[in-house]
């Protein structure tokens, strides 16, 4: 076993794009997550996810910011983005896109991420790093979801919780089959 590195690396990718092609459509809104490198690594995992629409909200920092930049290896540049100061008024928009809306939060409603049935175009909502999502925001979501923790810790990063979430949806039917 070999790591593959340039060109066998990307005919490897290209090849895997073609053999599977997620059926469903994601967009990420990010509600008032503070720290740039969170929000880096979540524009890393948007282009991953092939995210059709990153939303950046509230006293989330937006590029240009040279961390950002860095943590994103220019991921910013490729990944659609916009900065809309409300998440109300972005999830309104979102919903009349046709995006069903589901916040990644522990809240009384919550179900478990691995038995939601999603929807084919999605748009995962987080919030703030130690606050979570806002409860106006929360209100304006169609439904909620969580990642079981069983530890002592009480919740993943926000950046790591989008890509487990993201991964999971993108490939649910692959694991059906």
């Amino acid at each position: 076993m070999q790591p593959l590195h340039g060109t066998p690396l990307k005919r490897f990718l290209r090849e895997q794009r073609r053999a599977y092609k997620p059926p469903r459509t994601t967009a990420v809104l990010l509600s008032d997550v503070a720290y740039p490198i969170n929000v880096g690594s979540i524009f890393r995992i948007a282009d991953a996810c092939d995210v059709r629409d990153l939303v950046l909200c509230g006293v989330t920092p937006a590029p240009p910011n040279p961390k950002i930049e860095k943590v994103a290896r220019y991921k910013d540049h490729r990944i659609p983005w916009r900065y809309v100061k409300e998440a109300t008024e972005a999830i309104a928009d979102l919903k009349a896109q046709g995006y069903h809306i589901c916040a990644l939060e522990i809240t009384d409603q919550s179900a478990p991420y691995y038995v939601f049935d999603y929807p084919a175009k999605l748009c995962v909502v987080v919030g703030n790093e130690d606050s979570g999502v806002k409860r106006a925001v929360l209100a304006a979501c169609d439904s909620s979801v969580f990642l079981p923790m069983y530890g002592k810790g009480r919740s993943l990063n926000v950046h790591v919780s989008v890509g487990v979430l993201l991964y999971h949806v993108l490939h649910l039917d692959a694991m059906e089959t």
